[in-house]
């Protein structure tokens, strides 16, 4: 049984699906047959809270994705939901302003949401960055905008002075004794003056061990809190640290004693607002359920990304269950067979009454199994939120008053259908999701299940008179208003209503929504022998899930997966000496144990690959967009270290160097690919390794590989096409390797150890070549290259007006200036690169100029120069995206060229 608002509320049907934890009962809830219907305040009967803080930096959700959260909550037996977007200007920087018209009723929505699916609606302010404690003014203004949204219908409430300066102004100096003096004296008084609410959460400024000084034992602040804080209160603790690895038992026991409660965790194992290039989608771990009759609660607080978040508050699902009572005594968790054998009962009985007798241990990896089981099967179904927009009404929007207007009967309906506008509160921008028509009992049940985010249907009785009195002063506020920008979008409304809602109402089925009868109907369209076929996309695979989780696993640790491949990848890397092309003494075991363990690598990057196309392809739009980001970076770093390592194989020298630059912290990126791009020779190039993703998400994959002697041809058609590109007639038509031998022929031939092709599903589309020393280079050209190339091209007659063509062969008959020594000091290697102008992915620039780069500087370059003509602004341009710049013009310089320059 799940008490709200005052009442006794049915269980829902545990839905019969064994990879699902099955709605529980919180720990201290009272036992079925001892409740009554009234609700308590005696903390042996107050439930355990568990469940989500939406409580990161970075953009909210958006009210769809709320809704579903608490669909999935209430599914996996979850109760609990806390308010407390940090980005929502009203929550913190503006706490003091009122909640508009627009934003009450967005509000109202989502308390009403969580109310329907039985989760506890907690709704956090957050007034530490600025409140003057001392002042009662201000503390009037915390009760006012806290009375506001209690006649939303909230009834559960948290106070947050977490990240703010210790330091009080002179004025709360002089009444109170110490910063926590003044925080539990504001908490103590909200929270007697909204009636004392079974639940209060307080967010102390020193919420982890951590942050206590000189430590969590020894901290006045902590025990002020602990003695003068009211008993009713509950206090937030994120464990040893902001983001803990583990939260022992002793530590818990230890301040409970401080704080005299029990604790309330605001779990960040899962949060990544602190690094926008990690993501974690491993399972809940660290946490013995022995914690559990220790704690008050357990709220995770996790990724920005709400697709993310499926794993997450899984896995917290299962551990909850698992130790649901509270009353069993729990060993540490270990990967052991007596546990994995106590899980599997578990599973296989779940939902039965031996349930509380048998479990009592949690593995995360077979939670994590679990939750990615049920996470494929949302892969397949076709999902994107709404993007509609609808502006905001501004400062000119009526702010919703207390106390509300009298409710006139037109609003005591037993069902009232709220238009929902899918928008966090005071973030930018609204989707509109169209009113529905009111739908009979079953139906709505149906509709409930298969479109959790199309509407909202408010059930509400005559005590709700507090809603119903708010949502009265919104009409009639809105009704009153006319021209507001909220009305320059009725018209599109009525649209929708009529020529969207019969397709939106029709979403549940697996017909597409533009799809005719006639068009289903009608048979497939199959091309002929000699017509392109069909496109097809292969569904993502539990596989890949395990994959994707193993790369983006915890804050602390790989998956397995993952850190096999770093493991791999570090030992290719330090054995590269017995493969290189100058090792002396051959040992052709360690070579093909070298050999081998490449091709397995190799093998392992193209399975990353292989994922990416298929996660790239999936229906569900919503999944991809908020993974999109991340998959795409891990894809383009393997996809570089995978060349990296190829050319380890074949052309590295035996002296190639691996040291790690001294470079700041912040300069790399989190997780696994900034370990691995640490691992590379050019690990600070931060403008190679920033690859945003398109905008528009495509599963196309490009292959960076060495260049071979039978890629010449496909290599000086990329010259020829590019070279000759926006010409209108054909200079070089009789000579078609000119401009190949003259811009890269050298290179290929004399310098193939630092030679790289690009290729797709049809072949060679770009290519990167350099040297290492470009002095030792040119003395071998005079002596190998430029005889050969003077013997198959004529030296033209100067006398005339010499054409394109006759410019470069007339280049072969005359001597090549050298650059002085006091810039090839800095910058001794040459290079050239090009990509074909179908290639649009700008990262794939990026990739090519990396895999060079690393070559030459694993070879003990300091720096890389290329000569580009004055009047080639498109290659210019390609330089200087790649961070190339110009130098300066110094005695020795050829007059005709630009260089450009890059530092190693």
């Amino acid at each position: 049984m799940v008490q709200k608002d005052g009442q006794v509320a049915i269980e829902e049907p545990v839905a019969k699906v064994s990879s699902s934890p099955a709605p529980v009962e919180g720990v201290a809830a009272a036992q079925v047959g001892e409740e009554t219907d009234t609700e308590t305040e005696n903390a042996d009967t107050r439930r355990f809270l568990c469940g989500v803080v939406e409580g990161f930096y970075g953009r909210p959700w958006v009210m769809e994705q709320r809704k579903e959260l608490f669909r999935r909550l209430q599914k996996w037996g979850l109760n609990t939901y806390l308010y407390a977007p940090k980005d929502d200007y009203k929550h913190r920087m503006f706490w003091r302003e009122m909640y508009s018209v627009e934003e009450a009723e967005q509000l109202m929505t989502l308390i009403s949401a969580a109310r329907e699916y039985g989760i506890e609606f907690i709704y956090a302010i957050s007034p530490g960055l600025d409140i003057t404690f001392s002042n009662q003014k201000e503390v009037s203004t915390l009760k006012r905008k806290l009375d506001q949204v209690s006649q939303f219908g909230c009834k559960s409430f948290a106070l947050l002075f977490d990240d703010i300066d210790h330091n009080m102004c002179p004025a709360d100096k002089e009444v109170f004794s110490s910063f926590a003096h003044a925080q539990v004296s504001i908490t103590n008084e909200i929270y007697q003056y909204l009636g004392e609410p079974n639940t209060f959460l307080f967010c102390p400024t020193e919420y982890c061990g951590t942050f206590c000084y000189p430590n969590a034992a020894q901290s006045p602040y902590l025990r002020t809190v602990g003695e003068k804080l009211l008993p009713g209160i509950d206090v937030l603790w994120t464990g040893p640290k902001v983001v803990s690895k583990e939260i022992p038992v002793e530590s818990i026991e230890e301040v409970s004693k401080i704080l005299k409660r029990a604790p309330v965790i605001w779990d960040n194992i899962h949060a990544n607002d602190y690094d926008q290039k990690r993501l974690f989608l491993g399972p809940y771990k660290g946490r013995s359920t022995e914690l559990i009759p220790r704690l008050k609660g357990v709220l995770s607080n996790p990724n920005c990304e709400f697709e993310a978040n499926y794993v997450a508050i899984h896995t917290l699902a299962t551990w909850y269950k698992s130790n649901m009572n509270g009353v069993r005594k729990d060993a540490m968790m270990t990967d052991s067979e007596d546990s994995t054998v106590s899980i599997q009962i578990k599973l296989e009985n779940e939902g039965s009454d031996e349930d509380i007798e048998t479990d009592v241990l949690y593995s995360p990896q077979i939670s994590l199994k679990m939750a990615l089981s049920d996470w494929l099967q949302e892969f397949g179904v076709p999902l994107q939120y709404s993007n509609r927009q609808v502006a905001h009404s501004g400062a000119k929007t009526s702010v919703v008053g207390v106390p509300p207007v009298v409710t006139p009967p037109s609003l005591n309906a037993a069902t009232t259908v709220t238009t929902v506008y899918q928008q966090p509160i005071m973030s930018q921008g609204t989707a509109l999701v169209v009113e529905s028509p009111a739908l009979p009992k079953e139906d709505e049940k149906k509709q409930s299940d298969e479109e959790p985010m199309d509407m909202v249907v408010e059930k509400q009785d005559d005590g709700d008179k507090n809603v119903n009195q708010i949502l009265t002063d919104i009409v009639e506020a809105k009704m009153s208003e006319e021209l507001k920008p909220m009305d320059t979008d009725k018209e599109s409304i009525v649209e929708a209503k009529s020529s969207e809602t019969s397709m939106q109402e029709d979403s549940g089925n697996d017909i597409a929504p533009m799809q005719t009868d006639e068009q289903v109907n009608k048979e497939q369209f199959l091309p002929g022998p000699n017509e392109k076929p069909l496109y097809s996309a292969e569904p993502v695979t539990i596989e890949d899930l395990h994959l994707l989780a193993d790369l983006f696993y915890l804050p602390y640790e790989h998956g397995p997966k993952g850190a096999q491949m770093l493991k791999e990848f570090k030992w290719l890397r330090a054995n590269s000496s017995v493969v290189s092309v100058n090792c002396r003494g051959k040992d052709s075991e360690k070579i093909e144990e070298w050999q081998s363990r490449a091709a397995k690598f190799e093998e392992m990057c193209g399975v990353v690959m292989t994922m990416f196309t298929r996660l790239s392809n999936c229906p569900n739009r919503a999944i991809l967009y908020d993974l999109y980001s991340y998959v795409w970076d891990i894809k383009s770093i393997i996809s570089m270290v995978k060349s990296f390592v190829q050319w380890l194989g074949c052309r590295s020298q035996s002296s190639a160097q691996f040291l790690s630059g001294d470079q700041e912290p912040w300069a790399f990126r989190g997780g696994l690919a900034g370990e691995f791009q640490r691992l590379l020779p050019i690990e600070g190039a931060n403008d190679l390794f920033f690859q945003p993703p398109p905008l528009t998400p495509t599963s196309k994959v490009y292959t960076i590989r060495p260049y071979y002697p039978k890629d010449e041809a496909s290599v000086y058609k990329i010259c020829r096409e590019m070279y000759d590109d926006g010409m209108d007639d054909l200079p070089f038509a009789s000579q078609p390797d000119l401009i190949g031998d003259r811009l890269i022929g050298g290179l290929l031939s004399l310098s193939l150890d630092y030679c790289f092709v690009l290729e797709d599903e049809d072949g060679i589309c770009g290519y990167a070549v350099g040297t290492v020393d470009v002095t030792p280079f040119i003395k071998k050209c005079k002596h190998s290259w430029i005889p050969f190339m003077q013997e198959k091209y004529t030296k033209p007659n100067g006398d005339k007006e010499l054409s394109e063509a006759e410019k470069m062969m007339l280049s072969f008959h005359e001597e090549q200036e050298v650059l002085p020594d006091s810039f090839l000091a800095n910058f001794p290697s040459l290079i050239k690169m090009d990509i074909h102008k179908k290639v649009t992915d700008p990262s794939v620039a990026k990739s090519m100029m990396a895999c060079l780069l690393s070559s030459l500087k694993a070879n003990g370059s300091r720096g890389a120069f290329c000569e580009v003509r004055p009047d080639d602004k498109r290659i210019l341009d390609f330089y200087s995206k790649l961070g190339c710049f110009e130098i300066a013009k110094m005695e020795g310089f050829p007059k005709d060229v630009i260089i450009l320059g890059r530092s190693l």
